[in-house]
């Protein structure tokens, strides 16, 4: 019985929990390292880590999303940003990376978002991705979907990812179309991620979509604004665990139909991956932590989507000293520092060999037990 709180005559509240509340118990057996198991697969797609790439352009480039996906993840360039607006936009992301902390680097962002969509962009974004070699993943939000698909469409993706702040099955709106994502998701043929989504309701009405996975929280992190602007802030280790719920009776519901959960925010190093996946997650989407390897197109800047959002941006704008090392580094180490910011998939590795799970659908069995 989920733990209810009443915080006034009439107004009762659920008590959720965050990843900092929670942490990993080791079982009776343990495994050795190299007999452990990080690959994972969506759709037809397999991966060698369950991390992708959250696409903000502060991480996904065209070449880092290549890159990303060599080192065994999923790169997602985000077809609203600054690379399909630009035929060059190193220079921005230089410019971006280099301002100093007290200037009005929301205005900036604004500013130079402003600058429209180019289709042909978009087209030749996607060859770029193609000729990486990897699997081709882009992002489009919700309310652009309908204009922007068929160009995706045409330029031929692998997988489509359709990311807001807060996704629903069912937007209502009395001045425009809404998407209806089952009528959507039912006329392409290929796999659909849909997100994010904060509670069991609403994963469950995103996995009747069709959807192939289903992203779950904000992206929160220490530069998102989201709960100072809206009001909104998600516990995500009560919101992968609703999702995982959502997961398994939706499996019942459909005799055997699997859907990815993909845990987004409030993850900064490897021990943070870890629970994420032991409450259920299948797999991560990595925004910060990203943006401090040395192929980040934004030199150590970091911000979300919505940080530029013309009349409500969420989301503050951060910058890093210097790189934390290469790509290759975070993901796969060595280390040299014992924070949990390198070798993110290493650790992860480590940990499931200390709990005893050989696979990633295994360790989602971990024990876990709250402790502060």
């Amino acid at each position: 019985m989920r733990d209810v709180v009443e915080i006034g005559l009439g107004k009762t509240a659920q008590r959720g929990y965050h990843l900092d509340d929670v942490a990993i118990v080791p079982s009776r057996r343990t495994r050795d390292v190299d007999d452990v198991s990080t690959a994972w697969q969506l759709d037809a797609y397999p991966f060698g880590i369950p991390c992708v790439g959250h696409p903000s352009d502060a991480t996904m480039s065209p070449a880092s999303a290549v890159r990303l996906g060599q080192l065994g993840g999923l790169g997602v360039l985000n077809v609203e940003g600054l690379w399909t607006r630009y035929e060059d936009p190193t220079k921005i992301l230089e410019e971006l990376a280099a301002l100093p902390e007290e200037a009005p680097a929301t205005r900036r962002l604004q500013e130079v978002y402003a600058e429209p969509i180019r289709p042909e962009l978009i087209t030749e974004r996607v060859r770029q991705l193609r000729e990486g070699g990897g699997t081709v993943a882009v992002r489009v939000s919700p309310q652009h979907t309908l204009a922007l698909a068929p160009v995706i469409l045409d330029a031929g993706v692998d997988i489509l990812v359709i990311q807001g702040t807060i996704v629903s099955a069912e937007h209502v709106s009395t001045t425009d179309e809404p998407l209806n994502l089952k009528e959507f998701i039912a006329d392409l043929d290929l796999p659909v991620i849909a997100g994010g989504c904060t509670d069991y309701k609403t994963a469950l009405h995103l996995m009747r979509t069709g959807a192939a996975g289903v992203i779950v929280g904000l992206g929160g992190d220490e530069w998102s604004t989201t709960e100072s602007v809206l009001g909104i802030r998600v516990p995500m280790a009560t919101a992968i665990a609703d999702a995982a719920a959502a997961r398994r009776d939706y499996l019942d519901e459909t005799g055997g139909r699997y859907v990815h959960l993909i845990a987004d925010g409030d993850l900064r190093t490897s021990g943070d991956i870890a629970k994420a996946l032991g409450c259920g997650a299948d797999a991560v989407m990595l925004g910060e932590p990203l943006s401090l390897c040395e192929e980040a197109p934004a030199g150590g800047a970091w911000w979300h989507p919505a940080a530029s959002h013309p009349k409500l941006p969420r989301g503050a704008f951060g910058t890093a000293d210097q790189p934390l090392g290469s790509m290759e580094k975070l993901l796969y180490g060595p280390a040299d520092e014992p924070d949990g910011q390198l070798n993110l998939f290493g650790g992860l590795r480590r940990a499931m060999a200390k709990c005893g799970y050989r696979d990633l659908k295994e360790f989602q069995k971990v024990g876990l037990v709250l402790d502060r």
